[in-house]
């Protein structure tokens, strides 16, 4: 049992090191042994191993401040890659992230959604073709995460039901069959959701409200001594049915509009992105374009959004008391009229809280398919 103890010491203590190092630029061995309370033969020891696997590298030496001059490792952020897939109706995304989640490519390419064959040998093909133009060798990837709109059973990996896909039942196994890594599926939203709070080491509850074409989001509960220790995606409420935060599915209006799944009044049927960008072509650009440019009917449309989107987020902070983070594609443009958001909202509260913990998406191109290939990232480095 001691000596169980102490491997599982010694692996938590070089996940420590390695994880504070990819924070890092570059940094000294004593100034990891301070950071962390390591002691130096315990830092001296595990820098060595990494050094030997090849994971970190030397990277000079710092300036003297009086004594011999402290050498620098850091993280060899290009040893491994990892791929995101983000698929919708009618595109698909990519993204190539680092060992530190950076993006370092992404592509963006039409590519309408047909559950057949010849659409996910097409999807390999393109992840073949992004992987290869990038100059990455297939060996440095550590695994594709696939981005799905729809309900996704972890358990069996698969991608229960997606009404913007009209797809139900379909397994990772055959939507990935032609893509050569180790894949995975995950819900858009919460992939979304993810990426905003990936590496943040405050502890805490946040809401992730996707607006996008459909309205969802993501509970991220962060305990930072457990989120360290655990699957990255173990981070986020699923619910017993895989239905956490179907946020677009709570009923806003009673007897309201119509929704897509049938029932009335839905938030989604009032605050999806598509009721923007339907006013205007299809192009959500274009509605906020023209909303800078005092389009009075845009502005009137705008008021409506923004007395929906007030309610529905008033709504989430009564019931989990924590951050709101406004994201998806209605997210992307929400910063110049947060403060209009934050004051409704404040006028509902009967706390009268400052709203303050209303914010913009990090995150306002591809954050799905980081979300979606930050899994990877993360398994790799809890392995080390």
């Amino acid at each position: 049992m001691k000596k169980a103890s102490n491997i599982e010491v010694k692996r938590i203590n070089r996940n420590r090191v390695f994880t504070y190092m990819i924070k890092k630029e570059k940094v000294s061995r004593p100034d990891i042994a301070t950071a962390l309370g390591l002691s130096g033969p315990t830092v001296l020891q595990i820098v060595g191993e990494l050094l030997e696997e090849g994971v970190i590298k030397e990277e000079g030496e710092f300036k003297s401040t009086g004594g011999r001059k402290a050498k620098a490792v850091a993280v060899v952020l290009d040893k491994y890659y990892s791929v995101g897939l983000d698929i919708t109706a009618n595109h698909i995304s990519l993204v190539l992230c680092d060992i530190k989640g950076s993006v370092l490519n992404h592509k963006r390419i039409h590519h309408p959604f047909v559950p057949t064959r010849a659409y996910y040998q097409e999807n390999g093909k393109l992840v073949d073709d992004f992987i290869e133009n990038l100059g990455v060798d297939q060996e440095q990837i550590l695994g594709v995460g696939i981005s799905v709109p729809g309900i996704v059973d972890r358990s069996s990996n698969t991608l229960v039901y997606s009404h913007m896909l009209g797809s139900e039942k379909v397994l990772c196994n055959d939507m990935a069959q032609f893509i050569q890594y180790p894949c995975m599926l995950v819900n858009d939203a919460n992939a979304a959701a993810l990426t905003e709070c990936y590496g943040d080491d405050q502890s805490g509850t946040s809401i992730y409200l996707s607006l996008s074409n459909s309205v969802g989001g993501g509970i991220i509960s962060l305990n930072t001594s457990e989120y360290r220790s655990r699957n990255y995606i173990d981070s986020i409420y699923l619910g017993e049915n895989w239905r956490g935060a179907e946020f677009g599915h709570m009923t806003l209006i009673p007897n309201g509009k119509k929704c897509y799944c049938g029932k009335s009044g839905c938030f989604d049927a009032y605050c999806s992105a598509l009721q923007l960008a339907d006013q205007v072509g299809g192009k959500l650009t274009e509605f906020f374009k023209r909303l800078q440019e005092d389009d009075e009917k845009l502005i009137k449309s705008w008021d409506d959004y923004l007395m929906h989107l007030s309610t529905m987020v008033h709504n989430l902070r009564m019931t989990f008391d924590g951050d709101i983070i406004i994201g998806g594609y209605v997210g992307s443009f929400i910063e110049p009229y947060l403060p209009e958001l934050r004051k409704r909202v404040f006028n509902l509260d009967p706390f009268k809280m400052k709203p303050s913990y209303i914010k913009a998406c990090k995150y306002k191109v591809e954050a799905s398919a980081l979300g979606a290939a930050l899994h990877y990232i993360h398994t790799f480095i809890e392995s080390v």
